[in-house]
């Protein structure tokens, strides 16, 4: 691989001939992506409640990656770093539906120069969009600026009260448009007015097979199934679930029972409660919440799950059918997790591993012995994963905070780096930043550097006791600092003026709600 030159440059200075000598020995990548699934919920993670079956067997075949952090616990942010490699506090997004820099370099557009055919199906959430701004093909020119050839970009379904796009149509031609959007706004309105609670969101009215979830599975598997280019294809399967609402289908809730749920985090924490902790519990209001209705609000989204599970397993069984996969890697992750209630909280924004543990599962082409690894790794690390894959360049900037998995997935568990990860990974939202080592997490104020958790992962995986102020960890805490010291001086202060002022120019834009990334006060 020829890193830092210009792939289209190479690409145009060689024969035809080399072209599809190369091509044909490049595989093809599949990338699944549900939105905000947590790491914890997947049956390949020791979860023996969870029903997911066909993550499971794509795990028996896989490398797992057990300690994969999410690099922004919140969507748009944490798809940004994504596509372009670099940590928020350079590409500026610091929460939701804010606007991004299109003009960054992207993992995408590299892939695609380098041969690939690229496509996307499903939630991309990059871009900021207002409601009734007309069907999401018009805005097919965006995709296409991100690299993507072939785009059926959906949106998020708490959208749906009026929104238009390849899903509604498809709903509106079997008459059940008006069901989804009547569920919606039933939904979104009940939430705002605290009328409907996470555990009381009722179940999907919809047939199964026309749900959000399955309908972005039938359209990945039309694209395998079609797929009659020469080029090798990266395509992006991005499922909106299990993001709230939790919708989940009465028949997917029948698989479970309550009272096998889990139970959330509730032990009162100890020590000094962070201001985005404090604010992200008074957004989401759950105070009052029982054991037994956190467990509800489990099993809906275990349901919910389960449900993307299904989906998932429509996609690999089209692979299979297809015969592709001895020539295709498949990379399974989300963008953050969900707190479910852990710590009196919802939905993500938060340095709790609930919404920074991530899933992430690798398989080679033709499948691998299966075995996990607890190396620290994070999101920033499949973005040259990927581009190693598609021999594509690297891109430039940023380079320290990634490395790529390949060869720790081909070279198996039994060389000596194979439990041996990242020394430290970050995150940032909301202006607040995280660092954490094999052992301890250290979070600041990303402007005034000063801490506000810090934890012991080994002893208090929970997160129950903020140690911030404990001077026995003085050295621990320096530690940290002179990493985020060298994180946070690379800080683009002119993109947090903008995000700053655009808050301030936005009342409801810079609402609690908004900020933390939830579209309600739940």
């Amino acid at each position: 691989m020829i890193r830092g030159l210009r792939i289209r440059d190479l690409w145009t200075s060689i024969t035809m001939q080399e072209k599809e000598q190369t091509l044909a020995q490049k595989p093809n990548i599949v990338f699944i992506f549900p939105d905000q699934q947590r790491g914890d919920t997947v049956g390949f993670a020791g979860n023996s409640v969870v029903k997911t079956p066909n993550l499971d067997r794509l795990a028996c075949e896989s490398v797992v990656f057990n300690r994969c952090s999410s690099n922004a616990p919140i969507c748009m942010p944490a798809r940004k770093s994504l596509m372009c490699g670099l940590p928020v506090t350079q590409h500026g997004l610091w929460a939701n539906n804010l606007p991004g820099d299109p003009e960054l370099p992207n993992h995408v557009r590299n892939i695609s120069n380098s041969g690939y055919r690229t496509a996307q199906i499903g939630k991309v959430h990059f871009n900021v969009r207002a409601k009734g701004d007309g069907h999401s093909r018009d805005f097919a020119h965006l995709m296409h600026d991100w690299g993507w050839e072939d785009s059926i970009e959906l949106r998020d379904i708490t959208a749906y009260t009026n929104a238009e796009c390849y899903y509604t149509d498809f709903l509106e031609e079997r008459g059940h448009l008006q069901i989804l959007r009547d569920y919606m706004r039933t939904y979104v309105g009940g939430e705002a007015a605290g009328l409907i609670r996470p555990w009381e969101t009722p179940p999907s009215l919809l047939p199964n097979d026309e749900d959000l979830d399955i309908y972005t599975a039938m359209r990945s598997v039309e694209y395998i199934e079609n797929y009659d280019d020469d080029r090798p294809f990266y395509l992006s399967v991005l499922f909106p679930g299990p993001h709230n609402p939790f919708d989940s289908p009465s028949d997917d809730r029948a698989l479970y029972n309550p009272d096998d749920m889990p139970g959330a985090i509730l032990e009162p924490e100890t020590g000094p409660l962070s201001p985005q902790v404090e604010r992200m519990k008074g957004v989401s209001n759950l105070d009052k919440m029982t054991a037994s209705q956190a467990q509800m609000m489990r099993m809906y989204y275990y349901a919910k799950v389960t449900h993307v599970d299904h989906g998932i397993g429509m996609v690999l069984d089209a692979l299979q059918a297809k015969r592709v996969m001895d020539n295709t890697w498949i990379i399974y992750t989300s963008d953050h997790g969900e707190m479910l209630g852990d710590h009196r909280c919802s939905h993500k924004a938060l340095f709790y591993e609930s919404a920074m543990n991530i899933p992430l599962c690798i398989r080679p082409p033709g499948g691998t012995k299966a075995w996990q690894s607890k190396a620290l790794t994070d999101q920033l690390d499949l973005t040259d994963t990927m581009l190693e894959i598609a021999d594509a360049p690297y891109l430039d900037n940023a380079s320290e905070y990634r490395s790529s998995l390949v060869s720790k997935v081909l070279d198996g568990p039994d060389v000596a780096n194979a439990q041996v990860g990242k020394e430290t990974v970050f995150s940032d939202v909301r202006l607040y930043s995280m660092a954490r080592n094999d052992r301890y997490k250290l979070a600041v104020d990303s402007l005034t550097r000063e801490p506000t958790e810090l934890y012991d992962m080994d002893n208090d995986s929970d997160q129950i006791h903020n140690l911030v102020e404990d001077a026995t960890l003085d050295d621990v805490r320096s530690e940290l600092m002179d990493h985020l010291n060298t994180h946070l001086d690379k800080l683009d202060h002119d993109k947090v003026k903008k995000y700053q002022d655009t808050l301030n120019a936005n009342p409801l834009l810079g609402s609690a709600a908004h900020r933390m990334g939830t579209p309600t006060v739940i």
